[in-house]
């Protein structure tokens, strides 16, 4: 096999340019000339606007611009579209609309209220300054259940919706019959994602059309927002994604920014830019996680689970966002009984409304969430029934035989071989040394457990995509892609992938992305979709493309086309070294101005979705003393069906357990009594560091999917679904014996140590 082919640890084409400072990231394509911008946020979390003052700030200086909702609305319309709820809800969602500007009342500390536009950023931050904002308080609502002050008149209660699935009276006869049950209460804490690059955008207008551009996770969605709330066409809106510096599901949604950019563009004909600080990313950017859960199992007498009841309630922030209805119901719903056999489901969700920065997607939206509550549940049940938590949740698998496996939720797990993976997890972890290691460390005055964690989860995102395969006049393929890297090294793994399957070099393919001109359609990145999707939308296309050049090959080659076979990116002659490659067919069709031939383009469509697993296995030590955690062994072991490049896998693998063991840890979001974030910097937010995690080691058994033609069941989110549940239990495992029957996330000194103090007699 060529060494760029699939399944090869080829190295990342995109880091040269990175590490030599080559990279294009927001700053670096940002118009040099650009005024900058500048948003005034609301400094109380809940208080209704009784009066705004521009004047002073509107006469200061290089000021250009400066606008409130009232001046935006005469061109703008006002509000962020989102999903809403419309299934399996008890009552109406509520469709309260997210401003762009808050019009008559802010209801949450950072929210926008007004932007200056200035020649320099140190003149807009003058600027705003002195926009004068009188503001009459109103209480705040924190608690995530029901009740307190409404925020949105939809919402007397502060209930966004009412969601429920299964049958409530099936699912209570089952627990009324059952031999034994297990409950719990789970605390599923808030993170903010801080992705390496804040979020960014600037534009202008060029020949009349909006140039806009901003680091995201895919192009169209955005373009087509803007044209609304614009009321402009489409086709005068070109939207660019440069490199992006991580998104993790944080960067995939339009924010209030970018559409003040774009107006403040379009209203002054100059270019605009907008970059934020740390202390904006963290007080605006949405958050993830944040829900209280209560979770019950019911067991027969032979310990094999027999239903399970889920009530959660998830922290919507204090207004809609993108897809935030979506994530603790239907996203969540997909996994929600994880890998074990179980048809008896009643999982009901309310999210409520707070006054703190919204909720929405964060690597792996909803399906860390119900893992993390379905291997907790287990995992206490198996400590609950004196076993052991490896064995009790083997008995309970889905059985290779079983599969295809249509779960509860209603999702057709196509394939899978929990056995086998929990059997080499183990072996790999050494899980049979663990008592001489856990020895060791009591020998150093530390308590030690071992967590297993057995994930599967779901890819998501849209069912197509769309690839063009384009040969240059200069000698190179140009390979347009409707995904958005955000730094997987998808220049890379694309280039293979077509590398296989055309044949053509890998050192010629140059891969282009994020720009709405030169890619019609495209969904973008997230849910681990990209190179699934992208790649079997590769091979659909280039096996198209192979197809449209036969005809030249034939008359090329004198021969019938019965005797040409295609292989290693030529075309040959059976039983004859006579040979075209596709190159030089390209190239023949350049000079014969056959110029359709050059340009093949393709939207594939997804037959169904596929199923990452894998058994992570964690050891944490525990001081006593302290409180002080840490994770100081993780194996890792992953079904992702097909590797394409293992090493880009592992890399994926690895950042997912680092983002995982952060909110286990150290992560947490914290609010006050009047709704002000207290954790809004690096000193006060507990970022997992280097020296936080242990090493990693990645280990694969692989059963390829049969959803798709590559066999590809998806990476990006796995490590961030298997470690949260992994990590906690295994420090439940450190102090069990202690007497204590609880830990929560993040797993703090302060905390750990009270749960030890509470417990010791």
């Amino acid at each position: 096999m060529s060494k760029f082919g699939i399944s090869q640890s080829v190295p990342r084409k995109e880091d040269r340019r990175f590490l030599t400072g080559a990279g294009r990231y927001m700053e670096d394509v940002m118009p040099r000339e650009g005024w900058h911008l500048v948003v005034v946020r609301a400094p109380i979390a809940h208080a209704d606007i009784i009066g705004i003052d521009t004047a002073t700030a509107a006469a200061m200086p290089g000021v250009h611009l400066v606008m409130t909702a009232a001046t935006l609305a005469e061109t703008v319309v006002n509000h962020i579209n989102h999903t809403v709820l419309d299934i399996r809800v008890r009552r109406p969602s509520s469709t309260a609309k997210r401003p762009i500007l808050a019009a008559d009342r802010v209801r949450f500390v950072g929210e926008p209220v007004a932007f200056v536009v200035a020649e320099t950023r140190a003149a807009a931050l003058d600027a705003a300054e002195m926009v004068d904002i009188d503001y009459a308080e109103r209480p705040v609502h924190l608690d995530i259940a029901p009740g307190g002050t409404a925020l949105h008149d939809d919402a007397p209660d502060n209930v966004v919706f009412d969601w429920a699935f299964g049958d409530a009276e099936e699912n209570a006869a089952a627990f009324k019959d059952a031999a034994h049950t297990v409950e719990m209460d789970i605390i599923d804490n808030r993170i903010i994602s801080n992705p390496m690059e804040p979020r960014g955008a600037s534009a202008e207008m060029i020949d009349g059309r909006l140039h806009f551009s901003y680091g995201g996770q895919g192009v169209w969605g955005l373009r087509a927002q803007l044209a609304e709330k614009l009321a402009m066409d489409p086709g005068d809106i070109r939207v660019t994604t440069p490199d992006v510096g991580g998104g993790f599901g944080t960067k995939a949604f339009p924010y209030p920014e970018y559409f003040m950019v774009a107006e403040a563009a379009r209203r002054l004909g100059h270019p605009i830019r907008w970059m934020a600080d740390r202390a904006e990313t963290m007080l605006s950017d949405n958050g993830g996680r944040d829900l209280i859960t209560h979770a019950s199992a019911a067991f027969d007498a032979a310990h094999k689970l027999q239903a399970i009841r889920i009530h959660s309630r998830a922290n919507i922030g204090a207004q809609n966002s993108g897809y935030a209805q979506f994530i603790q119901t239907e996203l969540a719903l997909k996994v929600l009984t994880g890998v074990y056999d179980v048809q008896n489901v009643f999982f009901e969700v309310q999210g409520i409304y707070t006054n703190t920065t919204q909720i929405d997607a964060y690597r792996g939206a909803g399906r860390p969430e119900a893992i993390y509550v379905m291997e907790r549940l287990m995992d206490t049940a198996a400590r609950q029934f004196g076993q052991d938590p490896f064995a009790f949740k083997r008995k309970n698998f889905i059985r290779k035989a079983q599969f295809p496996y249509l779960s509860a939720s209603h999702e057709t797990y196509d394939v899978g071989d929990f056995d086998r993976v929990l059997d080499r997890a183990m072996a790999e972890a050494d899980v049979g040394g663990f008592a001489t290691r856990r020895a060791e460390s009591r020998s150093r005055g530390l308590l030690r457990g071992i967590g297993l964690s057995y994930y599967i989860e779901s890819i998501l995102g849209d069912t197509f995509e769309t690839t063009k395969i384009a040969f240059a006049e200069d000698g190179f393929v140009d390979l347009y892609g409707g995904t958005q890297s955000n730094g997987q090294g998808h220049e890379t793994v694309y280039a293979q992938i077509l590398h296989a399957r055309a044949g053509i070099p890998f050192d010629k393919i140059r891969f282009i992305q994020g720009d709405s001109d030169l890619i019609a359609k495209g969904g973008g990145t997230g849910g681990s979709r990209s190179v699934t999707m992208q790649g079997n939308s590769i091979n659909a296309t280039a096996d198209i493309m192979i197809a449209r050049f036969k005809p030249l090959a034939e008359d090329e080659l004198e021969a019938a086309a019965a005797d040409i076979l295609f292989e290693d990116g030529a075309f040959v002659v059976a039983g004859t070294d006579r040979r075209v490659e596709v190159l030089a067919l390209a190239a023949t069709a350049r000079d014969r101005a056959l110029h359709d031939l050059l340009v093949t383009e393709h939207e594939y469509e997804l037959p169904a979705r596929s199923y990452p697993n894998g058994a992570h296995i964690a050891e944490v030590e525990i001081d006593p003393e302290t409180g002080d955690t840490r994770c100081v062994k993780y194996t890792i072991c992953d079904d992702f069906g097909l590797l394409m490049n293992p090493m880009l896998a592992e890399g994926q693998a690895h950042g997912g357990v680092a983002q995982g063991i952060g909110q286990a840890i150290t992560e947490r979001v914290v609010y006050d009594e009047d709704g002000q974030l207290l954790t809004g910097s690096f000193m006060d937010y507990g970022m997992p560091r280097a020296d936080d995690l242990p090493n990693m080691p990645f280990h694969v058994e692989l059963v390829p999917s049969t959803a798709n033609e590559i066999g590809m069941k998806g990476c990006g989110e796995a490590g961030t679904v298997g470690a949260l549940a992994a990590v906690t239990n295994a420090a439940l495992d450190a102090v069990w014996d202690l007497g204590v029957r609880r830990v929560d996330m993040p797993m703090t000194p302060g905390a750990m140590w009270q749960r030890i103090q509470d417990a010791t007699p």
